[in-house]
């Protein structure tokens, strides 16, 4: 079902990759292949441009719950301990004024199923496949090769937390080295998920609505808990996709200022 995704995901990443590499020449620096570190960056950067009509509806549906918060309370007052009857009605008024709640979430859930594809072909870089396999999504040996072993200071951007020894052995890294990275990478990950939806949320406020609040709350502490768990599998570079993602979600729509009342200019009394 996803394999048209991991053929595309696996095109970018390469095209990005074919650029870097021709500007570092196939080059470390500060034990960092550059030219595979900026392929990820990049395709985060193609995505994002891909999915700019998504974080503009995002952007509309967050100005219009906002312009609803004012209904949402009053029909919380009015239907207070009647669950079932203040749904109903929300759910209409957001039939009529064309909003949704779950909109916000939209951008992040789009993006799983390409960290997803990005995950899949990182877990494939394993250096000990027959080349017959390597020739998969578009790859060639040498480019297979290549990336199998690139590093991110000292660490492969294949390799995981819980890699086993034998995988790392695979690689030529070192254990240690390994840990060390994807631990401090998977902690900026957590923090920075955690802090870019704690500045969302204080930028337009808990919502009224129960459902949308709920949202806010997973976004908020369910997903760095969930990331402390799944970080760990994760290959180094779905880490970098995934950090480097996070902080670039478009700034939230500003609740609207109350414009201040016009003022009337008295008229000078008329000179007779």
């Amino acid at each position: 079902m996803l394999e048209p995704l991991y053929w595309g995901i696996s095109w970018i990443l390469l095209q990005w990759h074919a650029l870097w590499n021709f500007a570092f020449q196939g080059g470390q620096f500060l034990v960092t292949n550059w030219d595979w570190v900026l392929a990820i960056v990049f395709l985060v950067l193609t995505i994002r441009t891909a999915l700019f009509p998504v974080f503009v509806k995002q952007i509309k549906s967050q100005r219009a719950m906002q312009a609803l918060a004012p209904q949402i309370k009053s029909l919380q007052e009015k239907h207070k301990g009647d669950r079932e009857t203040l749904q109903k009605e929300m759910m209409e008024l957001y039939r009529r004024e064309k909003a949704n709640p779950l909109m916000g979430c939209l951008p992040m859930l789009v993006q799983i199923p390409v960290m997803f594809s990005l995950y899949h072909v990182l877990r494939h870089l394993n250096p000990e496949r027959h080349d017959a396999t390597k020739r998969l999504y578009g790859w060639t040996v040498g480019l297979f090769d290549s990336a199998s072993h690139a590093k991110l200071f000292g660490a492969p951007i294949a390799a995981s937390f819980k890699s086993s020894a034998h995988d790392l052995a695979s690689m030529h890294a070192n254990g240690g080295t390994v840990k060390v990275v994807a631990g401090i990478l998977v902690a900026i990950m957590i923090a920075t998920t955690y802090l870019t939806s704690r500045q969302m949320i204080l930028k337009t406020g808990w919502a009224e609505d129960p459902q949308q609040k709920m949202m806010q709350r997973l976004m908020l502490y369910g997903i760095p808990v969930s990331l402390l768990v799944s970080g760990t599998v994760f290959p180094i570079g779905v880490v970098i996709y995934w950090t480097t993602t996070w902080p670039a979600s478009p700034a939230p729509a500003r609740r609207p200022r109350p414009r201040p009342a016009a003022r009337r200019r008295s008229r000078p009394a008329p000179v007779r």
